[in-house]
């Protein structure tokens, strides 16, 4: 590709001519307000809107009765699953704190707040449950009638049988259990939406973040019952995806009825609690396994158990990232012969879980690496050298697992050496010893990780592109723009097939009123080998429509034509015509949708982290980063660097400060920036990056997945850098986050630890 001068959407985006979903206005709309639940498991007795519809403004009020026809959509998975209804607004009952109960419509914003205030509800209490482990109980609160026991769903995987014989006659086994905690995605753009309804075509136009119309359409479609084709969602620029903006949120659902009800447009913006208390959460899984080495270290076998906190009700995507997702890579980059899982999706009155950036990756990769580092200890061996003797060599790519998903490259052995010689592992004793003259705990910790990418529901990933009067061309993908640099990346590739120049490119993705296309949205790391190898397959076949045609400008036979340097050149001649003149002249003609077979990689990476602690405060600096990623083929650094600084902060950010917290009674804590620890940039000062690419084959660009590497790696690295400076004070557990409160409060309770530790570093001294 060509060099990187800036992404195109920059321009507009940091000159304020942005468009966000809350930027949308509309002649003679109205505003929108949700009453939610305060209560996190209670019987609605009564609820009393009188005051609320008298109220200055109101134009409407609509509360469970009135979209009681609107129904559950069904996950993204097809093993047997118990599905709760859920409905758009709470009938009879709430299940969990910011569940939404009423939608009051005002000619202001403010007024319809005021009404909201004005609604009386009488309550029954009833006992609730938060913990996953504790739902599972035989005396625990009961969320649904039909799902008893509160457990929807049971996924195993693997050979429960071999695997268990393999425990037996292992020399050791080691065994954890880890905390995955609950994290808010918290996007820069806070959830809202318009919706205007056209009462000639019984259409609706949908206005809402969206990570792409085609995982968000059937959505939509399942709940209110309205066709596909008449549903257009509209997202022209988006504020952050993170997996959380693919699914029909049932405010969007209740603000479709509303304004078809009322024949104007109803917009909705939702405060930053909102977005906290009813966005889909990420993570809240708890985490046991097994792994079981024969006498030589070798990993014979490793067991894995999962409870997994899905809330009150089960996500579109929740169940497939917690199940079938992490199957795939449960080995990680590990040749393991056999294993076995069984992973439990359990409800809680807390808010629906989801894809968060990593969609379970990070929990398999923390798990995993964590109980290597363990096995390590316990065996006093190596950390490295157990890594080395185990990992998949380059040369067994394609590689398969025994789950029966196939590795398709990649060279695990060569991106530890890398990540080891550039973090400068070998010398890291010498730096532990400088930090506890002065007092401070260092530590030192790896991550091994392959990770699955790309897939989606469809066979096929499509693209079209089209051309105007004046030769420019349109690029559709269904792609959703949420800050990855699509548009110029997209552009990018088209212009370096074509050759035409980029202010002659257009990208339009997801666009509701472009051609039908199949395939997904961005999510699972998959744009660029998805939709980007889908562009570039359709401006190859354009390539060739062209041969035709500049074979006719040119009188001669097409076979006597060649495409190359951006021209159609009469073989051995100087006679040529640039692309660009074809498609002024031909137009139309051009126009192509094409499309390849939906592919799957496994991109894969080594992390390494090194921090330094305070012990007497317990705040946490990270010292070092170094990341050495297998991303395939890299088309634009800059942007894939930006992607995995990105992620790493989100892994960072879960390690020590993020943690979406309830009370016993199921009350949300954390509902606020006051509360909610977001990443800050202090907590990443130094990182650095490097490529270790195999392309992958199952795509014509060689591309796989950069979006959720920062994030699967950073986790478990983060983690095993803090226990291992922890160590020398007998601390080998601690859950997450490694807040200053929470390790201060660790190495209190190890006081003795520290004690001798501190005797030791005045006798170095």
């Amino acid at each position: 590709m060509s060099d990187f001068k800036g992404r195109r959407e920059d321009d507009r985006l940091l000159t304020g001519q942005g468009r966000y979903t809350a930027d949308w206005n509309f002649p003679g709309q109205l505003y929108a307000a949700f009453l939610r639940s305060d209560r996190a498991h209670a019987v609605i007795k009564e609820l009393n809107t009188t005051q609320a519809k008298s109220s200055g403004g109101v134009v409407a009020v609509f509360t469970g009765e009135d979209v009681a026809h609107f129904r559950t959509p069904p996950p993204m998975v097809k093993f047997p699953l118990k599905v709760p209804h859920r409905d758009v607004l709470a009938r009879g009952r709430v299940r969990y704190v910011g569940q939404e109960i009423a939608l009051v419509v005002a000619t202001t914003a403010a007024a319809a707040q005021d009404a909201v205030e004005k609604i009386e509800i009488d309550y029954e209490e009833l006992p609730a449950v938060v913990d996953a482990a504790a739902a599972l109980e035989a005396d625990a609160p009961q969320l649904h009638d039909d799902v008893p026991g509160n457990l929807a769903g049971t996924y195993e995987y693997g050979d429960a049988a071999a695997t268990a014989d393999a425990m037996r006659r292992a020399a050791h086994v080691t065994r954890l259990t880890l905390d995955s905690t609950r994290v808010s995605g918290n996007p820069m753009e806070p959830k809202a939406c318009s919706v205007v309804y056209d009462a000639a075509s019984d259409s609706y136009d949908v206005y809402a973040a969206s990570q792409g119309m085609s995982m968000m359409l059937p959505n939509f479609s399942a709940i209110t019952g309205v066709p596909a084709e008449r549903v257009r969602i509209r997202a022209q620029d988006v504020g952050g995806g993170f997996g959380i903006r693919s699914q029909a949120y049932p405010e969007y659902c209740a603000l479709m009825h509303a304004a078809k009800t009322l024949r104007k447009p109803v917009k909705w913006v939702g405060s930053r609690f909102e977005t906290i208390v009813s966005d889909h959460h990420g993570r809240a899984a708890q985490l046991h396994g097994e792994l079981a080495l024969d006498a030589q270290g070798n990993f014979i076998a490793a067991r894995f158990h999962w409870i997994v906190n899905a809330g009150a009700y089960l996500s579109q995507a929740g169940p497939l990232i917690n199940t079938l997702n992490p199957s795939t890579h449960a080995i990680n980059a590990y040749r393991i012969p056999v294993i076995f899982g069984r992973h439990q999706l359990v409800l809680t009155n807390t808010t629906a879980t989801t894809a968060y950036r990593g969609a379970g990756r990070p929990n398999v990769t923390y798990l995993m690496e964590r109980l290597v580092d363990e096995a390590a200890r316990e065996l006093a061996a190596d950390r490295v050298e157990l890594r080395r003797r185990n990992l998949i060599p380059k040369e067994a790519f394609p590689y398969k697992t025994p789950v029966g998903s196939t590795y398709d490259s990649g060279d695990p052995p060569g991106e530890l050496e890398l990540a080891l010689k550039h973090s400068d592992w070998a010398s890291f004793e010498s730096r532990r010893t400088d930090s506890r003259k002065r007092g401070k705990l260092r530590g030192i910790g790896c991550a091994m990780f392959v990770e699955p990418s790309g897939g989606g529901a469809s066979a096929q990933e499509q693209a079209a592109i089209k051309f105007g009067e004046s030769g420019d061309a349109t690029l559709h993908v269904l792609s959703g723009p949420s800050g990855q640099g699509h548009e110029t990346m997209f552009a990018d590739l088209v212009a370096e097939v074509l050759a035409l120049p980029q202010d002659r490119i257009v990208v339009k993705p997801s666009d509701p009123d472009g051609p039908a296309l199949m395939g997904g949205g961005t999510v699972g790391s998959r744009s660029m080998m998805s939709h980007g190898a889908a562009l570039f397959a359709t401006a190859q076949q354009v390539v060739k429509k062209g041969l035709e045609l500049a074979a006719k400008d040119l009188e001669v036979a097409a076979q006597d034509v060649e495409f190359r340097g951006g021209k159609y050149r009469v073989k051995g001649t100087d006679i040529a015509v640039g692309f660009a003149e074809v498609a002024r002249r031909h137009k139309s003609a051009l126009d192509t949708q094409g499309g390849i077979p939906t592919p799957t990689a496994f991109p894969g990476g080594a992390h390494v982290a090194e921090v330094e602690i305070d012990p007497d405060t317990g705040v946490i600096e990270v010292a070092s980063y170094v990341a050495v990623d297998d991303s395939g083929r890299v088309l634009n650094h800059t942007l894939v660097e930006g992607q995995l600084h990105g992620g790493i902060a989100q892994g960072i950010g879960q390690v020590l400060a993020e943690h979406c917290v309830y009370d016993a009674s199921g009350q949300l804590l954390t509902g606020s920036f006051m509360d909610y620890a977001m990443p800050r940039p202090e907590m990443l000062t130094s990182v650095r990056l490097y490529d270790h690419s195999v392309p992958s084959p199952t795509n014509p660009l060689g591309a796989k997945g950069a979006g959720e590497a920062g994030t699967t790696g950073a986790i478990p690295a983060l983690a095993n850098a803090v226990i291992d400076a922890l160590r020398p004070l007998g601390i080998h557990h601690l859950d997450f986050p490694h807040s200053p409160a929470r390790i201060w409060a660790a190495i209190a309770k190890a006081r003795n630890g520290l004690r001798y530790w501190r005797a030791d570093a005045q006798k170095g001294a």
